[in-house]
């Protein structure tokens, strides 16, 4: 990496100052030991019986990787009860062959004095030989001093730093590193251990390593091998840079190494966090610090989501530039989310390039007018994308230009410039989402909800169908989320994120109960309590981050795949979370639970929604039409026909009529193919039906005629009254029939309670 220059290296005036405050001591070391149980920098212990170092790759620790790959890749679990735990240079080292010679072994098993002797000798058969020394040629007369590696019971050699024949080699190999440490190594109990090296690095460019290390372990998410720190610090240390604020995000990122393997895509994303990290100790964070950059980062405004960046630099107008920033930053203070504040920059990069484009051909604000608006719609409708996101992509510029008049931000926009409700592509009515109960019977089996590996993922589908949660408001639930009412019975208390606010869901007893082992388990994994019921199991030591919603997803996928769920022509079923959501909607409008419950209970702000979730069903429908009183214009009871298909006929008919001939206070009976003689004269038509569902719109009816034909009979207009005195006795007995209906239900309700 080529180094930065002098001249042009920039000042960063009290950023040392500054590092030498914020790293504490524990961090400041060249070399700090990692405990294997560290929840960032450790991680699982080798799968080898009575090894304590990290297993890195195959949950094997370095030193067994290489001997498991040096032993021809032989079954791991065989390999990890077998091989020795104690690694090469750390195990107790084997003599010389001579008898009672201590020396360590040089070449063919033998100390460096022997061997010498032997090669003398001509070498001869190895065993006859060692027989044939005299005692005084198999050991020195008076013992030499022991190696000075605490465990090793072996002499030390003549010459050296007072180590055996192995240990020097060893000690000479590492270019004989301070002495002390070296021998400290082998102390450690756990030899071998990763440590986090900042040796070659410059004061300050040292204590922003420190710094950023510290940093990632305060955070707590993401899990860092020590040698993705080291592979970071020994880049660093060559690329002749003071500092790591010396280069940008782009620079550094730029001339770091890139190769196939991951461990280097890891360590770029550690020096990048580092950067930002020393940068935010240097500037601060907040809007003032944000605002002015073409990057957005999110946390450092407060605001934790998936969506970490939000970035402006695809927009090219600088004008167009200021006025989304503005837009966006208005609308994050709002309240909206960041992943909608995204999408409001996505689509207004969009539409920047547009302009710039030869079919935009606008230059600044002012140049917009409809003829542009015009060619941007036709740009829109050639997009590939869905009806939904063609309107977002309208709506979201309407918006934008809404927000600069109302605020006046730019008085230049022309007041014409706007989008019209006929601008916006029709969105098809969509199908209903909720599965089928095939399906569900499939789902909601005991053995197949049983296959989850964990519980909580179990958990959390149970919530998901018997209490129509979005998924992510499930996986958020708060650790105390049962609530009762005066009668003792359970609730599911949870925040409903879309309309940021709280809301109740009747459970039942299986559900609260596994709601009570779920809290249980937490208990054991976090003593002190965590905030949430489904914390994430890894890179979380307080418990604080709930499971992420994508992390479900892939376990529902493979659950799916596990559980062999089929349709009804046998293929395999890939569903999302909302279906079931879906799913309960429509399970309880078929079981005629009343819609304004079904609201309630779905915590939907409008009827409309809840009819969108909650669609009847075809068996439903027909239930009710059957089990209703149909009555004719003189007030006689119309029956169905027979069982067998003239009863479908009659049934099919009749949702042919609703949808194409409905009136506002029944059904016609008329077929579709005839022409009907009575326009507008339905209460005087003999093929008019209706139903006691229409009693207040026969009331309502009833009182405006008396009203009409007194009205006429006072003005002598017996023409008027006589006209309207037969739709008037028709109605009469219309409400009498069906009130007589209305009475014996209640009645009977009476009776049965």
């Amino acid at each position: 990496m080529t180094s930065v220059p002098d001249a042009i290296r920039p000042e960063h005036p009290g950023l040392l100052e500054k590092l030498l405050a914020a790293v504490r001591p524990e961090f400041r070391a060249d070399l700090i030991d990692i405990d294997p149980s560290d929840p960032v920098f450790g991680g699982s212990h080798c799968r080898v019986r009575g090894c304590r170092r990290v297993g890195r790759t195959r949950n094997l620790c370095l030193g067994h990787h290489n001997r498991w790959l040096n032993t021809g890749r032989p079954d791991l679990e065989l390999f990890s009860t077998t091989t020795d735990p104690l690694l090469r240079g750390h195990a107790p080292l084997s003599p010389c062959r001579v008898p009672d010679c201590r020396f360590g072994q040089r070449s063919a098993r033998l100390c460096s004095r022997h061997w010498w002797q032997w090669d003398r000798d001509g070498k001869p058969e190895l065993t006859a030989w060692i027989g044939s020394l005299p005692p005084d040629l198999r050991a020195p007369v008076s013992p030499p001093q022991g190696c000075r590696v605490s465990y090793c019971d072996l002499w030390a050699r003549a010459e050296g730093q007072l180590l055996c024949e192995s240990h020097a080699r060893r000690w000479i190999s590492k270019g004989k590193p301070d002495l002390g440490e070296y021998l400290a190594a082998y102390d450690d109990d756990t030899p071998g251990h990763e440590r986090l090296n900042f040796h070659g690095l410059s004061r300050q460019l040292k204590l922003e390593m420190q710094y950023a290390v510290q940093c990632r372990h305060g955070d707590g998410e993401l899990r860092t091998a020590p040698g993705r720190v080291r592979h970071v610090v020994l880049f660093v240390a060559r690329s002749g840079a003071n500092s790591l604020l010396d280069c940008s995000e782009e620079v550094w990122d730029e001339r770091f190494p890139r190769t196939s393997n991951g461990a280097t895509t890891s360590s770029r994303a550690f020096l990048l966090y580092a950067r930002r990290r020393v940068e935010e100790l240097h500037s601060g964070i907040g809007w003032e610090v944000e605002y002015p950059r073409d990057t957005w980062r999110l946390r450092n405004l407060g605001i934790d989501s998936p969506h970490a960046h939000i970035r402006f630099d695809g927009i090219p107008q600088p004008w167009l530039k200021d006025l989304v920033k503005r837009w966006v930053r208005w609308r994050l203070g709002t309240g909206i989310s960041a992943g909608q504040a995204y999408k409001c920059v996505k689509v207004l990069t969009r539409f920047g390039q547009f302009l710039t484009s030869p079919a935009g051909g606008a230059g600044t604000l002012a140049e917009v007018d409809r003829a542009v608006l015009e060619r941007y719609l036709a740009a829109v409708s050639t997009l590939d994308h869905s009806v939904k996101s063609q309107c977002e992509h309208i709506g979201l510029v309407n918006s934008f230009f809404q927000a600069i008049r109302q605020h006046r931000w730019d008085d230049s926009l022309p007041s014409t410039v706007m989008f019209f409700s006929e601008d916006f592509p029709q969105r098809p009515r969509q199908l209903p989402r909720a599965l089928a109960e095939q399906v569900m019977a499939q789902l909601e089996r005991d053995d197949n909800l049983d296959r989850w590996p964990d519980p909580a993922g179990r958990l959390v589908t149970l919530i998901l169908m018997r209490c129509g949660l979005r998924v992510g408001d499930a996986l958020k639930l708060p650790f105390d989320c049962v609530v009762r009412d005066a009668d003792t019975a359970p609730y599911l208390r949870y925040f409903n994120h879309k309309m940021k606010r709280e809301a109740l869901v009747p459970v039942d007893e299986e559900v609260e109960q596994a709601i009570g082992g779920q809290q249980r388990r937490v208990l054991a994994r976090w003593p002190e309590g965590t905030p949430v019921l489904f914390p994430q199991p890894r890179a979380n030591p307080d418990g604080r981050k709930p499971i992420n919603t994508s992390t479900y997803r892939i376990a529902l996928r493979r659950w799916l795949d596990d559980c062999k769920i089929r349709d009804e022509h046998g293929r395999a079923v890939h569903l999302t979370p909302h279906q079931w959501r879906h799913t309960f909607g429509t399970r309880l409008i078929n079981r005629d639970v009343p819609q304004e419950v079904v609201r309630v209970l779905l915590d939907h702000d409008s009827h409309m929604m809840t009819a969108h979730y909650a669609r009847l069903n075809e068996k439903t429908l027909r239930r009710h039409w059957e089990a209703a009183r149909k009555v004719n214009i003189q007030g006689e009871n119309v029956t169905v026909g027979p069982e067998g298909q003239l009863a479908e006929a009659n049934w099919a008919k009749q949702r042919l009529g609703r949808v194409t001939q409905a009136l506002p206070n029944g059904y016609c009976e008329l077929p579709l193919q005839r022409s009907c003689p009575h326009a507008n004269a339905c209460l005087t038509c003999p093929m008019f039906v209706t139903t006691a569902e229409f009693l207040p719109q026969h009331r309502a009816q009833h009182g405006q005629l008396l009203q009409l034909i007194s009205a006429a009979e006072a003005r002598g207009q017996a023409r008027v009254v006589e006209m309207n005195q037969q739709v008037l006795d028709n109605l009469g007995k219309i409400i009498t029939a069906l009130e007589s209906e209305e009475s014996q239900k209640g009645n009977g309700a009476t009776d049965a309670s």
